[in-house]
């Protein structure tokens, strides 16, 4: 028997609100620390980072007010929903969004938790600059011509 690998990766949450409230200029895959119960709650398709940013602590990324639930058939011994969460990143990329962050203006973003091929929690996390009102009601126009546009070509063939 052969097993077939997955290609596509396993979405368990996304911040959808992050592409309208900011425009996302850079984006790079980060590791997680999570607990057991917490990958076994992620697994089961829980989890919003709908409010979460990250940011620096200790010299050090970390993932703020991520929620994960508790795990339903955890023990005594669950994690907390809300804790901050380790983000493994290579020095030399720490550095660079620090810098970002510091002398740029931008925030880190959590655009995206998923599982990759080999089953390990990643965070897809964005440099974002925020959108001005005007911006947001531009990009909703552009949108909004663009499905127009695309019902006008089906309609006529």
């Amino acid at each position: 028997m052969t097993k077939q690998k997955q290609h596509a990766h396993r979405m368990v949450a996304q911040n959808r609100k992050a592409r309208h409230n900011y425009t996302i200029e850079d984006s790079l895959e980060a590791g997680i620390m999570l607990a057991g119960t917490e990958v076994k709650s992620l697994r089961e398709g829980k989890g919003n980072i709908s409010e979460a940013y990250a940011g620096e602590m200790e010299g050090v990324i970390w993932l703020f007010n991520a929620y994960i639930p508790e795990y339903s058939a955890g023990s005594y011994n669950n994690h907390e929903t809300r804790r901050p969460r380790k983000l493994l990143l290579h020095a030399r990329q720490i550095d660079k969004l620090l810098g970002a962050i510091k002398e740029q203006g931008v925030t880190l973003v959590p655009l995206s938790i998923y599982f990759n091929d080999r089953g390990i929690a990643k965070v897809d996390l964005g440099l974002a600059r925020g959108k001005k009102h005007y911006d947001k009601r531009e990009t909703e126009k552009k949108r909004d011509w663009q499905r127009q546009k695309e019902r006008l070509l089906r309609d006529r063939g």
